[in-house]
Parts: C-alpha cells; structure tokens; sequence
C-alpha cells in the first residue's frame, strides 16, 4: 500500500511543504527512509517505530520504504515523526487517505507516543495556508502558535492516539473530539499589558541631564537611523540605550508576524508564548563570534543579527568588538538582509536593525581630558580604529555624552521628560512617514532611495546652498550626503514642517561632525587631533 502525507519543514528561515511517501510491501521487516536526510531525520525510524507499538499500534513484519520530497533540499531536524506515523498507519490501513485532504501534519513524536513541540510552526503554517491547505494537526504546545494564521484550522493533539481517534471519527465529529484552537490575534496585543506596563523601570525620565543625547536618540527612533554614542565612563550611554524601545513607535501587525517567525524557526518562543508584540532589543556581548551574529552552522539558524529585526541592536562597548566582527555588519546595514553561503546553499534572512552603539573614546574612557586620560597616543589611535571607516559610514548620528555635573544630578527626576512624552511626538513623525510612503513599500525616513531622496527631501535655493557648503567643509562621500538629507527630513518632520529648512540640514550635519572630531576621514583628522593634544600635555 502507499500513502502520502503533507508536512512542514524550513530551509534556514524559508517553509516549504515537504512531501512524506510511504509504501508498505511484502518481504524482509525493513525500516528504511530516504530523501537526502540529516541524521536526526534518518533517526526518526526507530522513534516513529516504538511510538506505534507503545500506542497500540504495533507494526506487521513487513518492508516499510519512507521518501521525503523534494529530494533536492537537505532535510533537518524533528518535525517529520508524525507525519511519518501517519503516513505509515494510512498505508496499513489504519486511517482513511481521504481524510487527510487538504490537511498538513507537523509534530515529533516520544518513544510512548506523546506528540512534542517543535520549532519553526508559525512559517510552516502561514505558508500551508498561502497553498490552500485548511487544517494543521500540531502538538498541543505548539496549537496558538500556529493559529495566529487567521483562516487555517489548528488541530493541537497531545499524542499519536487523539491523531488516530480524531481521522477515524467523521467530519462532523471531529470538532467535538477535538476542538479547534482558535487565537484573536488584536487582542494579544493587549493580552501582554499596555506599553506603559512593560516600560516600567526603562523610562527616560529617570535620566538625568544629557538634553542633547536625548534629543539625538528621539531623532533616531523616529526615522530608524542608526547612532553611535561615545563619551567617558558613567555619563548613561547604556542606561540612555536601553531606554530607546521606550519611545519606538510599537510593532504592526506584519511586522509582528515578521519577528515571531524568526523566533519560531530559532525555538526562542517562550513557552505559552503566541507572538511578539514587542519590539526586540538585543544586546551581545563584545566576545560575541561572527557566525553567532550572522548566523551559523551548516543551515545557518538566525544569528543576532537577524533576531534584532525590526528592533534595536545595542552594541556595548562598540569598540571591544573585533574589527572583523563588526565588519560583518556593513552589508546588513545597507541591505537591511545578511546574506549568508554555506555548503548546503546561499541563505538570506532578515536584518532591519536599528543599531546603537556606545564606546568610551580610549581605553581608559576619559580622552580628550588629558588630566585623567592615561593612554599613549598609539592606544587611542589602535582603540579607535577597530571601528572602520565604512562602519561609521553607515551610522546617521554621532553624538557625544558628556559628563554629567553634580547640579543635574541632584535636582531629581521630576522636571525629567518621560518616555511617554517623547514617544507622543515619535508617533506623530511616524504618521508623517506612513502617510508619505504608503505607496513606496517602505516604513521610514532611513529607507529611502536616491530617487526617492530627490522627490521628498527637495530644497529651496538657501538650503540648496547650505547643503552644498555642507559637503564641500565636512568632505561627505555620496552616502553621507544622502544620510543628512534622510536625518533633515527626520528633524523636519518632528518639527511638523512640510518642507526641509536649514535649521533642520544645521542639526542634521551637526550630527556627523562628533565622529570627525575622535575618528576624521580615514582617521587622518584623528591623529593629528591626537598628535596635537598630546605635544601640548608634552610642553
């Protein structure tokens, strides 16, 4: 006999549906799979065949030929053993082919039968259902997970027996042995608490001082723009960072979906967790290798890289990174994808990052201030340069964070702006850009292209003049010319104006001079800043 059974599977973070083929003959008791296999698939034999016989549905000595298709692409991990199990007792005749029209089946199965969660449900299933597929038979812990793909009937099953029962049974009663599981995907977006629930205790208001820092971070979250913060030890970079989700405008519902398929397809879904709804936040350590940012092994699983999508990336102490490591990064930050080739194919995943930077401007952190800064000039120098030049390139805002006076620091955080107020004005520049883009396909100001650039950035015959002045004194490259023109479209849409003045080209210009003063062109104004200072601490 031969039977078929639709299943789910990824290739790095792709779904695509895979085949599962079973023929049952006579002859010698055999168990063999074939179909360019890992050899946790390959093992999935002996689980499937001691699952059935714990079940109570031992299998007759018989040859059992098990194919997974496409033969083309390497199959990995565990979500096959159900499929398989099911494939094999449609084959004996144990359920009826007819019923498993139209339905997928994902799931690993224990040596007694109990179906397992897996990894990687949410891409499976939305996509089964852009193929027309209705129904899904998933492992109970994995039910709400696959049922926020609105249209697609879950099935949450808790071991092979409740599978058999519930294709045995008719279509009229198989809703009461089983209920479907249903989610309201608009009410997990409440579900969590409000906004103002998870930001306690992450709230700018309880910083201090640094007015022009956080003007800088309310640029960036408005239109996406990626920043570098630098300034000595203690003055709140890190604190001022992990405060940006705060005012970010929240994630949409795509966007939403977006995330949660990278976290499914990673297994770092919580337990119980459904979707994220939250913008992510991830911060690697400085020790952090390349394939852990990327994303490695040989079917790449998403690095950090690619779980920071649609959210921010705070790299702490930006310049402790390796140079190679932070390399990887001049491609993602461009393309807004990292693209990654390995023995088993070329594999392409997300990476809409908003990345923020901290780092100390030497190693001891305190340069320019020569009274307490102990480095030698070829330390600074080596310190800064870690940070390339195409790196910087590519970061919209440079801004430094000063120390702190006492006077600021003992007034309290009562006149301190809150989270919420700034998020307000970030929502309304938000507004501006959806508004502007909506028939553009992109989200925000940091997006646009060169062409895109020349129809919404236009400038008068003043600003035009200022623009020209400002490329020709800062010695800008094609790129950074285009960043200030996003980061004045950015400032002016906070301001509510329709068209970009100078005003907003002077701030946006002012923030690509903070990286000229510590690294310069090339690190050339760098080291003869560094030169300079140090022949006076000399005299």
């Amino acid at each position: 006999m031969f039977s078929t059974v639709v299943s789910g599977a990824v290739k790095g973070i792709m779904p695509y549906l895979m085949q599962v083929e079973v023929d049952t003959s006579d002859g010698l008791p055999m168990f063999s799979m074939v179909g360019f296999m890992s050899s946790d698939v390959r093992e999935a034999a002996e689980r499937v065949r001691v699952a059935l016989k714990n079940a109570g549905y031992p299998l007759p000595p018989m040859r059992i030929t098990v194919n997974l298709s496409p033969a083309d692409i390497r199959k990995s991990g565990i979500a096959v053993d159900l499929p398989v199990a099911v494939g094999i007792l449609t084959a004996i005749g144990e359920i009826e082919e007819e019923s498993l029209k139209d339905t997928i089946v994902i799931g690993e199965l224990g040596l007694d039968g109990e179906v397992k969660a897996v990894s990687g449900v949410l891409p499976m299933v939305s996509h089964a259902y852009k193929c027309g597929y209705k129904t899904c038979i998933l492992p109970a812990d994995n039910a709400r997970e696959g049922a926020v793909v609105q249209g697609m009937k879950i099935i949450g099953v808790e071991s092979l027996s409740e599978v058999v029962a519930y294709f045995k049974s008719d279509k009229e009663e198989r809703d009461q042995i089983i209920a479907p599981t249903v989610v309201d995907v608009d009410a997990l977006f409440t579900e969590t608490g409000s906004y103002e629930d998870y930001l306690k205790g992450i709230d700018f208001a309880e910083i201090n001082g640094q007015s022009a820092v956080k003007r800088a971070v309310e640029i960036a979250a408005a239109g996406y723009h990626h920043i570098l913060l630098i300034g000595p030890p203690g003055s709140g970079k890190s604190m001022v960072a992990k405060r940006i989700p705060s005012i970010m405008p929240p994630l949409s519902r795509e966007e939403a979906l977006e995330v949660s398929s990278i976290y499914s397809v990673a297994g770092m879904l919580k337990k119980g967790e459904t979707l994220i709804t939250r913008r992510p936040f991830m911060s690697p350590h400085h020790s952090i290798t390349e394939s852990a940012l990327a994303g490695g092994g040989n079917i790449p699983h998403p690095g950090v890289i690619s779980l920071s999508h649609r959210g921010v990336m705070f790299l702490d102490e930006m310049a402790e990174f390796k140079r190679n490591t932070l390399n990887l990064l001049r491609q993602p930050l461009e393309d807004r994808e990292v693209h990654i080739a390995r023995s088993g194919g070329n594999f392409s995943y997300p990476a809409d990052i908003l990345l923020v930077g901290a780092m100390n401007p030497c190693p001891c952190g305190y340069y320019p201030d020569l009274n307490k800064c102990k480095c030698s000039e070829k330390e600074i120098l080596k310190y800064l340069g870690r940070i390339s030049g195409p790196i910087l390139d590519r970061i919209d805002i440079c801004i430094e964070a000063a120390k702190i006076d006492v006077s600021e620091l003992s007034h309290g955080t009562q006149c301190n702006e809150s989270s919420a107020d700034i998020r307000k004005r970030v929502m309304e520049a938000v507004k501006i850009q959806q508004k502007r883009f909506e028939k553009d396909g992109i989200r925000f100001n940091s997006e646009m292209n060169p062409t895109q650039i020349q129809r919404y950035c236009k400038l008068g015959m003043k600003e035009q003049r200022l623009m020209e002045q400002i490329f020709n004194t800062m010695d800008l490259s094609a790129r950074a010319y285009h960043k200030v023109l996003r980061l004045a479209r950015t400032i002016a849409d906070l301001d509510g104006a329709e068209q970009i003045e100078a005003r907003h080209l002077t701030e946006a210009a002012c923030y690509r001079m903070m990286d000229a003063k510590y690294f310069g062109k090339s690190g050339l104004a760098a080291e003869q800043n560094i030169a300079a200072k140090y022949a006076g601490r000399g005299a």
